[in-house]
């Protein structure tokens, strides 16, 4: 996610203390929010705290019937929750429909029934025979108040899949929503109100990124945060001071790779939709492609054929398939970056022009040939429709061009072999990659999301994005009560001798020396097994 919530603007924040909600199409101002202050926020903290202590008591079964009753309110509202969205971000209805609102509702169905599987009591079996007395197990425990410092892309889905997954874990969240969306935001906290869940449990903080930075001084027991690479870095180091740990989800620039044996037609569909749906402002999806060079000039011509008839317009028309950008100053980035390429060399294929009759924000979907591995529009991340495309001699090369980033969060491979797609994503370095599809692992409540290297570090999603919600506790119980450890004092040459006994019979290379270990020292090896002297 490279654009950070609190680095984009602070036009939505007025001089009042309110957050101003925009209609990304039009810049119409479609309401006021307060805005959190920061001298408020340790009370804040208190109150989740509070709420979280007995929350936390609850039976996880309990918790989990809140997230369906979660479920069925934003069922009941997701024609109010996607036309906020489409308002706020301009992305067409269907896609907040299906990559928000209803990745919510399964994520919510999801975690209340598998939610107390994964996170149940689970049994640890000890391997060596001088542990065999002992029944253990690891609990799975809850932190506490989780901070969610969450972005304008998708200001429903992040937030909202995030703080599902914090609460049936048994946390309290503390959650800022992006500026540029508080509108979303607030209808966050109000489904979870909604649906019951105790006064307190859920804070929403509407704010910049001062709010964000008094979070963390607040003192959460983790921070989830999804937003630029300079802003996670900077987060990163204040959550070191306070050791805090975190999870940051920092963007990327996803490559696909088409071998000349794919589907062309179907690819190409793929990597106009990958590229331009929520107008490339996404942080999986296609940013740059590698097309073998026997299928690359077909393969791109149907590129650029499919994204000529990709029709622009504001979100209010059902037929728009791609919306505006969520500010002018993302189009000015967008188109600073493409002047570059073409200074360098590139050539546009189509699109790259302002539609200033659209709107203020509307730019044609483009695409960039004739790039080379040197240029920005194949490094840095552009969050906006561009899509660059790049022949490569062989699949060998487009591996090595793919791993040549600092990002690592997705990738896709496209070919008519299966196992050879299987075999080539497994060296592709990315937190996920799909062979014959992209981007939809996002909605698979199994499938875990993030990444490595610039990317950032840890998972949401899946069971590992639910453990991360949760503190480990290893249980042990000895069911020998009454016999004193021999490795306890009361050393004397004796037990050094029947330890050395214990550990040739159990791990001497050769099976001869393990018998004579056992057998030579029989008696003295049992006092490993009698217990100490005090």
């Amino acid at each position: 996610m490279a654009v950070s919530p609190s680095r984009l603007s602070t036009e939505s924040e007025s001089q009042s203390g309110k957050i101003e909600s925009i209609d990304a199409a039009t810049g119409e101002v479609l309401k006021r929010f307060e805005a959190a202050r920061t001298g408020e926020l340790p009370a804040i903290f208190e109150r989740a705290r509070a709420a979280q202590v007995a929350w936390a008591a609850l039976a996880i079964l309990q918790r989990a019937a809140f997230l369906r009753r979660l479920r069925d309110v934003i069922y009941a509202h997701r024609e109010e929750i996607c036309g906020v969205i489409s308002r706020e971000t301009g992305k067409p209805c269907i896609e907040a429909l299906l990559q928000e609102a209803l990745v919510v509702i399964d994520t919510a169905d999801f975690l209340a029934r598998q939610g107390p599987r994964w996170l149940a009591r689970e049994r640890v079996p000890h391997h060596n025979l001088a542990l065999k007395a002992k029944s253990a197990w690891v609990e799975y425990a809850p932190r506490g108040v989780i901070a969610i410092i969450s972005p304008w892309n998708f200001p429903f889905a992040i937030p909202m899949t995030e703080t599902i997954a914090a609460l049936v874990a048994g946390n309290a969240v503390a959650l800022k929503p992006s500026e540029l969306t508080p509108w979303t935001g607030e209808l966050v906290g109000r489904m979870v109100r909604e649906a019951g869940f105790p006064d307190g449990l859920l804070q929403i903080l509407q704010g910049g990124g001062e709010i964000g930075a008094a979070m963390i001084e607040a003192g959460p027991a983790k921070v989830f945060f999804t937003g630029s690479v300079a802003t996670g870095r900077r987060i990163a180091e204040a959550c070191a001071r306070k050791l805090i740990p975190s999870v940051l989800e920092l963007g990327g620039k996803d490559a696909m790779i088409v071998l000349d044996d794919a589907d062309l037609q179907t690819a190409s569909s793929a990597a106009v939709w990958g590229a331009f749906n929520n107008c490339g402002q996404a942080c999986i999806g296609v940013k740059r492609i590698y097309v073998e060079r026997g299928a690359a000039e077909k393969f791109t011509g149907m590129c650029v054929e499919k994204t000529k008839r990709l029709r622009l317009g504001p979100p209010g028309d059902p037929d728009a398939e791609v919306g505006p950008l969520i500010r002018e100053r993302q189009l000015e980035t967008i188109e600073a970056q493409l002047k570059q390429a073409v200074a360098e060399g590139a050539e546009i294929a189509t699109g790259g022009r302002r539609k200033p009759e659209l709107g203020l924000s509307f730019f044609e979907p483009t695409i960039v040939t004739r790039v080379n591995h040197s240029m920005a529009i194949m490094r840095e991340e552009s969050f906006g429709p561009l899509l660059a495309i790049q022949a490569v001699e062989s699949a060998e090369e487009a591996v090595a061009l793919a791993n040549d980033s600092a990002f690592g969060l997705a990738a896709s491979v496209w070919t008519g072999d299966g196992g050879r797609g299987a075999l080539i994503a497994s060296k592709v370095r990315a937190g996920s990659v799909m062979v014959n599809d992209l981007v939809s692992y996002y909605g698979i409540c199994e499938a875990p999301h993030g990444g490595s290297r610039e990317s950032g570090w840890g998972r949401t999603h899946s069971r590992l994005g639910l453990l991360e919600m949760a503190d480990v506790k290893y249980v042990d119980v000895d069911r020998l009560p009454r016999v004193a450890k021999s490795w306890w004092f009361g050393y004397s040459a004796r037990l050094l001798d029947a330890a050395r006994g214990f550990v040739d019979a159990t791990f001497a290379p050769k099976g001869l020396r393990r018998l004579r270990a056992m057998a030579g020292r029989r008696g003295a090896a049992g006092m490993v097994f009698r217990g100490g002297k005090i």
